[in-house]
């Protein structure tokens, strides 16, 4: 997000998050090299690319097994523009975790608000412990869009009248509401993301369920895709032993 002047702004609304991957040491060789010290002593990197099949059967074995430790011996840093409702469930997963996020103190916040899409299911029902989300009709998901976006342009509004009254960053942000995207850099290592994963996101695979709200589920999903691509055979025990994280 830039820092143009709120007042040459108009309220945005999104319904996407954004995830990019801007900075990792992460690879399936990390968790050998971790793994094989405790056996073989110090070992290059390079040996450990001679034997792939041997390889993804150690990565397994550690996974089936729950040897967790060389699972962390990585980084992965993430910048993540979502809801700050989703920042606040992100924030639950500590270990492992490093966070900065920007502050409502320090800079004049940005009017970009989170609007559900078409896709996203409105109702709930069933008890709690034992509920489902169902699709809305078409005049829940106009009622949705509209008072959404009216609330939001009035907080906003009146969040700008109390920063042209001279009143603090700090006092006037809280008139705004939890759909506010915020955004942060989001720092973690292999274990804790699946940690992550196994909870934020449902998975046909997965032999713990999870029941994760859709909003930062959305998160983990495009998180899972850039550390697929770096860790692809720790990605692939982690499904084969039923995404519970070691």
């Amino acid at each position: 997000m830039t820092d143009t002047p709120a007042e040459d702004l108009k309220p945005s609304f999104r319904s996407d998050v954004t995830v990019e991957l801007v900075k990792h040491s992460a690879g399936d060789s990390d968790v050998l090299w971790a793994a094989r010290v405790s056996t073989a002593g110090e070992q290059s990197l390079d040996e450990l690319s001679k034997d792939p099949e041997r390889s993804k059967g150690l990565i397994n074995f550690l996974m089936r097994d729950r040897h967790g430790s060389p699972f962390e011996h990585n980084s992965m840093t993430f910048f993540i523009s979502a809801p700050i409702f989703v920042f606040r469930e992100f924030m639950r997963h500590r270990v492992g975790w490093s966070y900065n996020e920007e502050s409502g103190r320090y800079r004049e916040l940005q009017p970009v608000f989170y609007v559900p899409g078409a896709d996203r299911k409105l109702v709930q029902e069933g008890r709690p412990g034992k509920y489902v989300f169902v699709e809305g009709t078409e005049e829940q998901h106009k009622l949705v869009e509209r008072t959404m976006e009216d609330s939001y342009i009035q907080a906003y509004e009146k969040y700008q009248e109390m920063l042209a009254a001279g009143v603090a960053r700090e006092v006037a942000r809280a008139v705004l509401p939890v759909g506010l995207f915020s955004s942060m850099y989001a720092t973690c290592n292999a274990r804790s993301l699946m940690h992550f994963l196994g909870l934020r996101t449902q998975h046909e695979l997965a032999t713990v369920p999870s029941f994760p709200q859709r909003e930062i589920e959305m998160v983990g999903e495009k998180m899972e895709e850039h550390w697929a691509r770096l860790m692809p055979l720790t990605h692939a025990a982690f499904n084969k032993n039923g995404r519970v994280a070691p």
